[in-house]
């Protein structure tokens, strides 16, 4: 049996919202695993759906970059180990050298990218120039992920937070205009409060179906124990349809007007402008999602210098 400590308890309840004592008896039950602590949590109706197993703890920042022409567009995500770096003009210049070689960059992945020659300096790779940063800087810093667009329609980016949320947008336009361009600029700004998981329900996968459909059919029988499974099954049609309702973007409530839905707002803004807009992918980074925080006692450390 694994042993249960406060900081353990103090991570679920940072995840889920639940109470502290349902937290600790979570993980009790599920021998300290935090992903199967978190469902269980949600199984029992203690913690909310939209709630990420994942804490967001790291430093850094995201920096989004569109081209010119808003034909292709970048996002990248580099983390720092401080907040105090991360606010550090020479810092921001390098995120921002770091987005613009992403969008001229045709690497597939992390470790073509950081082989790379540096625009800057073309002695120097990727990786190079990083570890020039690191050395200037005082600090360990990384680039963790980017990721590019390239589209015959038009790229949109949104920066949220001074670089906390970073979103980038893949449009079909057959007009591109400062309306248009408004209209995906809203949108984005909806992704980066909302966070939806896809553009549409057809893009889900049934395995995600299925595994929501059980957790919100354990949920049910838990709420419901006298209540006969045909009943049951019934019941969560509706949890479920509102459920992925809010984890696909064009079903989500417009936040901008409750009474439209944001593929209703598009279909509303095509009209006016005289051409369709469609949303053909979007890319959300949050600085340091899903990243564990190392969390330093102050007293430990002199306790250990001590010795």
């Amino acid at each position: 049996m694994a042993a249960i400590t406060a900081g353990m308890v103090k991570e679920l309840r940072e995840m889920t919202g639940a109470g502290m004592m349902d937290c600790k008896k979570a993980l009790g039950e599920t021998d300290g695993d935090m992903e199967k602590a978190v469902e269980f949590l949600r199984e029992k109706g203690l913690a909310a759906a939209s709630k990420k197993a994942g804490r967001i703890a790291a430093e850094g920042l995201v920096t989004v970059v569109v081209s010119e022409d808003g034909k292709s567009g970048a996002i990248v995500e580099v983390n720092s180990e401080t907040d105090f770096v991360a606010k550090n003009a020479q810092f921001q210049t390098y995120v921002a050298d770091v987005a613009a070689q992403a969008l001229a960059s045709d690497s597939k992945d992390m470790d073509a990218f950081l082989a790379e020659a540096w625009i800057k300096d073309s002695s120097l790779t990727v990786a190079e120039a990083l570890s020039s940063q690191i050395a200037v800087i005082g600090e360990n810093m990384n680039i963790r992920r980017f990721e590019k667009v390239t589209t015959d329609g038009v790229a949109v980016d949104y920066i949220h937070g001074g670089g906390r949320i970073g979103v980038l947008i893949e449009a079909g336009a057959e007009v591109v205009n400062d309306a248009v361009k408004e209209a995906l600029k809203n949108i984005a700004m909806q992704i980066a409060a909302l966070a939806p998981k896809y553009v549409r329900r057809e893009e889900i996968s049934q395995e995600f179906i299925d595994h929501e459909t059980e957790i919100l059919k354990s949920q049910a029988k838990n709420e419901n124990p006298d209540k006969p499974d045909s009943i049951i099954d019934k019941m969560i049609v509706g949890r479920l349809n509102k459920e992925l309702k809010e984890f696909c973007l064009v079903d989500q409530a417009y936040v901008k007007d409750g009474d439209l839905t944001v593929g209703k707002y598009l279909e509303q803004v095509s009209k006016e402008v005289g051409g369709k807009i469609e949303i053909k992918k979007f890319i959300r980074f949050e600085t340091g999602e899903g990243i564990e925080k190392k969390e330093d006692n102050f007293a430990e450390e002199v306790a250990k210098q001590m010795q």
